[in-house]
């Protein structure tokens, strides 16, 4: 059929501009003979076959409609009856793409961060397509249900550990900006592997909230979680302690490292850097607190604040020390959170702005697919750290 078309209308193709041309007549053509041979079904005879007509309905000319294709906009003469009650299966009523394969690759640039009007602008460059800010957000649209049934899928019965953190954008909402905090929970399960757990959009980050994702993770099926590792948040300890209250917690050195030293002055803060490293990477608690006494004794005339809050959170902090270097790894910072959230913040840094949560939720989620189809192994030294799990939990593991 390709052959006798090129032969018969003479085509010469000299670029790859020119087979999309050929394509796009050739699906126009193949799409207005199947719509023909349906309503040739639904009215029960062919055209000018009045012996066999059985029905008071009858054919009643063409509507044009804009085809959003791989190959290019194309025109399709859509048959039309007398009654109004053809419903084509091919190409349906409210439909202006002919393939799934459009939806998927307008998908895939919202997942890489690319906003409604750089796609809108990549699609007519590249494919010829002109395609709306709201046929985009249709599309896109079509995730949320999606993400409301990931978000509730039912998960792991015991975690070894789970990294918990929130991450801040800027949404519109009423007319004004507002910052949102998204809440992220990232969990190991007993085999290694490592999964997003949930996302979900919220007011500023606060242990409230975090309660009542708690909950959530333990209606969807969490019995135990051996390790948590989070932020210093006031009041984060009790609320998973009031869910999974034989949980250990484990308080981010990173996020305490940069909560107490946000204000050194930059003369200061590679010596204090020096002898505050000496506290957490100590080989034993008892040698860390040495070495925290000896930091508090140089730095405290310019910088009392600072020994003073690794004390207050000492009880969180120094966790991982009970633990053997194998497991000291695995929670010493929140880096598989951070990591993480470091991939969202690149493929969110061309929106300063959200229009609303929704859009906000639709691309991190995208993101997240997209990140985390990368995941399929686990940790090479995860034998290790299991057995050694098994050892210190042996008696809530049973």
């Amino acid at each position: 059929m390709m052959s006798t078309y090129l032969k018969e209308n003479d085509v010469k193709i000299k670029d790859g501009a020119d087979v999309n041309a050929i394509m796009r007549d050739m699906m126009s053509i193949i799409l207005e003979g199947v719509l023909t041979e349906e309503l040739d079904e639904e009215l029960g005879y062919t055209k000018y076959d009045y012996r066999n007509k059985d029905t008071d309905n009858s054919r009643n000319g063409f509507s044009q409609k804009t085809m959003h294709t791989s190959y290019g906009d194309m025109e399709l003469d859509i048959p039309r009856d007398r009654k109004g009650e053809f419903e084509p299966q091919i190409i349906k009523k409210y439909q202006n793409t002919v393939t799934q394969g459009m939806e998927e690759k307008i998908l895939s640039m919202y997942a890489k961060g690319m906003t409604t009007s750089d796609i809108e602008s990549h699609m007519r460059d590249l494919y010829g397509i002109e395609i709306s800010d709201s046929t985009i957000s249709r599309v896109t649209d079509k995730v949320l249900p999606i993400v409301k049934e990931w978000q509730e899928r039912p998960l792991e019965e015991i975690y070894a550990v789970v990294f918990m953190d929130a991450i801040h954008y800027h949404v519109r909402h009423e007319g004004r900006i507002v910052k949102r905090a998204v809440y992220i929970a990232i969990g190991i399960d007993m085999n290694g592997h490592k999964d997003v757990l949930g996302m979900y959009v919220g007011q500023n980050e606060c242990a409230k909230f975090w309660l009542s994702i708690l909950n959530g993770l333990k209606n969807r099926g969490v019995q135990d979680i051996l390790i948590a590792c989070v932020d210093g948040l006031s009041g984060f300890p009790q609320a998973i302690e009031a869910v999974f209250p034989e949980t250990e917690i484990q308080q981010c050195i990173i996020h305490q490292i940069r909560n107490t030293t946000r204000f050194v002055s930059y003369k200061d803060i590679k010596p204090l850097m020096t002898d505050l490293k000496r506290v957490y990477t100590a080989a034993t608690e008892e040698i860390a607190l040495v070495e925290l006494d000896a930091f508090e004794e140089k730095w405290y005339s310019k910088y009392p604040r600072i020994a003073k809050s690794w004390r207050d959170n000492w009880a969180n902090l120094s966790a991982y020390f009970k633990y053997p270097e194998a497991i000291r790894k695995l929670i010493y910072t929140t880096n598989a959170i951070e990591g993480f959230n470091r991939q969202l913040r690149k493929v969110t840094k061309s929106k300063t702005i959200f229009p609303s949560d929704d859009s906000l939720m639709k691309m991190l989620y995208l993101a997240t697919m997209d990140i985390t189809k990368k995941w399929t192994g686990h940790r090479l030294d995860w034998g290790q750290i299991h057995s050694q799990l098994e050892i210190y939990f042996e008696e809530r593991l049973s």
